[in-house]
């Protein structure tokens, strides 16, 4: 898969009537609830963050894939959308992948996990549901005017919306409670949260 990547992300307060409105407003359940874990290559040096590009490894439920991300070079600096180019594919090993990542002198330098609900509009647009060990997140993916109305029926104000990714949001989050936390998982989370 290769593409732009369309996005906006918003936090959710109420799962269970966030759940009933995408039912309502006509969303297909693509995906039920599946764990999701992510881990982030980069050179010691953080030469890909500094170009604005992300390399990651994702198992989601019994898949892997790799993606690449790059910013598009025709996006408005002051867009409310994040958009980016994305280049994506299954693999088969991720094990193996991951060793020649090492090899090529990529290391991990970032994990984050979630559990993930995926839902798909008629039109091809996306709506995806993500629990945090920060907190519960939406997002939609899509076309800006498709964004925008389904942000107007899902009731939610756009000042409230974000393009950080969940890198910048964990940075956020440490930043504003002090935590010591290296890695956006459930088992650091609970670690912290135990002392």
């Amino acid at each position: 898969m290769h593409g732009a990547e369309i996005e906006l992300k918003f936090p959710v307060t109420d799962e269970r009537t966030f759940r009933s409105l995408a039912s309502e407003l006509g969303f297909r359940l693509e995906t039920e609830r599946t764990f999701e874990s992510n881990t982030l290559y980069d050179t010691p040096e953080r030469r890909l963050r500094a170009s604005k590009q992300l390399l990651r490894l994702r198992q989601y439920g019994t898949r892997s894939t790799v993606t690449h991300k790059r910013q598009a070079t025709d996006v408005d600096a002051g867009a409310r959308y994040k958009t980016r180019i994305e280049t994506e594919s299954i693999v088969e090993d991720a094990e193996a992948l991951a060793e020649i990542f090492t090899q090529l002198g990529f290391v991990p330098v970032f994990r984050y996990e979630k559990y993930r609900t995926e839902w798909v509009a008629e039109n091809g647009g996306h709506l995806v549901l993500d629990e945090t060990p920060i907190g519960v997140w939406a997002e939609l993916e899509g076309e800006p005017a498709w964004i925008d109305a389904m942000l107007k029926q899902l009731g939610v104000a756009p000042e409230s919306c974000s393009t950080a990714s969940y890198g910048t949001l964990f940075t956020e989050w440490k930043a504003a409670t002090g935590s010591p936390a290296a890695n956006l998982t459930f088992a650091e989370a609970d670690a912290l949260a135990a002392h």
